[in-house]
């Protein structure tokens, strides 16, 4: 076995932000990434035309910010891998690309951790698990009951509209990347229906400033856990907005006026034929009073803080509102050849050896130390801040566990 003092599981963005962390700290450390390159889901999880849908300025893994001439542009996909694959090479980070991590148990000293990969065995003093929350991709089980003539695809393997069978297209989901896709789709001249859920969503600018910039002025970025209605909130799908075409809103009520067919949530699916809840206002209406709410914080912020930021009304779209919702499509009936599930991933951590979950498959942790001496996590959706699992924000958690790490030492 070779032993090392800590073993960081994941190479994506919270593993590369871990590793120069630990480099700072003079920590030995190995990064394990199962892809053979940089950037894996960056450069094979997203589609052709995917823009980052932050600004570049929000581009801050420590050690080396955005440093472009365009800090309010959106960034294409084949950059923020060319990005990555720059910070490796800046800092000679030690990540060790194609060795897959099977499982992280405790040694029986209970001082360390056994980390199995399919390559070697390693002991560790501290293991961190960067590994994010999007392992599998997130596909009802009815799907399997659906047709075979139908092309069934997540929103990770689509890549443009000119791949896709020729025909109209169902997109089950609506938060950013099924409200991207079905754009794009329609925009080529395809047919789109869209299940819509229950996403929010937000102008791509308002009051003159893009809105992450009054996200980040108001303090929403750096808003913790213990603010959410429940912790059940942070695994709300993102809201809708865009970072193509130099950014810009996304509205379902433009949608519905462009020609989409706009549905209630997907419920089960048989053959030719799916399910459909009756929610579809309901959702629109939930989509609009999240936007609503966010124009208030800023605006208050604005007001208290007296800033130069004229008043602006945003255009109040309700197409879509008088459309007569159905229980139930014929997809055969409407040409629906391909069904797009845009529905998100779910996450798994049984690779750790330890009761390390909750009830809801979320690790149990305080700004990413557990309760067992050594493990961490870094890099996910709500670990201690709204933007710990953002390029802005994974930096900071980074910081704090390597800390950790060395504090432990003495």
């Amino acid at each position: 076995m070779k032993q090392i003092d800590t073993i960081v599981v994941g190479g994506g963005q919270a593993g590369l932000a871990m590793s120069y962390s630990l480099l700072q700290q003079r920590r030995r450390h190995l990064v394990l990434e199962q892809a053979g390159q940089a950037g894996n889901v960056w450069r094979n999880s997203r589609w052709d035309s995917f823009m980052l849908n932050t600004p570049n300025w929000t581009v801050r893994l420590p050690g080396m910010p955005y440093q472009g001439n365009d800090p309010d542009g959106f960034l294409p996909r084949n950059d923020i891998v060319a990005y990555f694959e720059q910070y490796i090479e800046r800092f000679s980070l030690p990540v060790q690309f194609g060795e897959c991590v099977i499982s992280v148990e405790p040694l029986l000293d209970h001082k360390g951790y056994r980390v199995t990969t399919d390559r070697e065995i390693y002991t560790a003093a501290n293991v961190v698990i960067a590994t994010g929350l999007f392992q599998r991709p997130k596909i009802p089980e009815f799907s399997r009951n659906l047709d075979s003539s139908l092309t069934q695809l997540h929103s990770s393997q689509y890549r443009n509209p000119g791949a896709l069978p020729p025909g109209a297209v169902l997109v089950v989901g609506s938060a950013q990347s099924g409200c991207q896709i079905a754009e794009e789709l329609y925009q080529s001249g395809r047919t789109v229906y869209l299940c819509v859920g229950s996403a929010g969503r937000l102008p791509r600018r308002y009051r003159g400033k893009d809105i992450v910039e009054w996200m980040q002025l108001d303090g929403f970025m750096d808003r913790t856990l213990d603010k959410l209605p429940s912790p059940q909130a942070r695994f709300a799908g993102n809201p809708q907005v865009s970072g193509t075409a130099g950014g810009h809103s996304i509205n379902l009520y433009q949608f519905a006026r462009d020609g989409v067919r706009l549905l209630g949530r997907i419920t089960d699916g048989r053959d030719q034929r799916i399910s459909l809840a009756l929610d579809l206002k309901e959702n629109l209406a939930k989509a609009d009073q999240f936007e609503a709410d966010m124009l208030k914080v800023i605006d208050d912020f604005v007001e208290e803080n007296r800033l130069d930021a004229p008043k602006e009304t945003l255009p109040q779209l309700r197409e879509g509102l008088s459309i007569e919702e159905v229980n139930e499509l014929d997809l055969k009936s409407a040409g629906i050849h391909t069904v797009l599930w845009a529905m998100g991933y779910t996450y798994d951590f049984s690779l750790v050896k330890l009761p390390i979950t909750g009830g809801d498959g979320y690790p149990i942790q305080q700004r990413g130390v557990t309760q067992y001496p050594g493990l961490y996590f870094v890099g996910l959706h709500w670990l201690y801040k709204f933007k710990s699992g953002l390029l802005l924000g994974v930096g900071e958690d980074a910081a704090y566990i390597a800390e950790q790490i060395a504090n432990r030492q003495h």
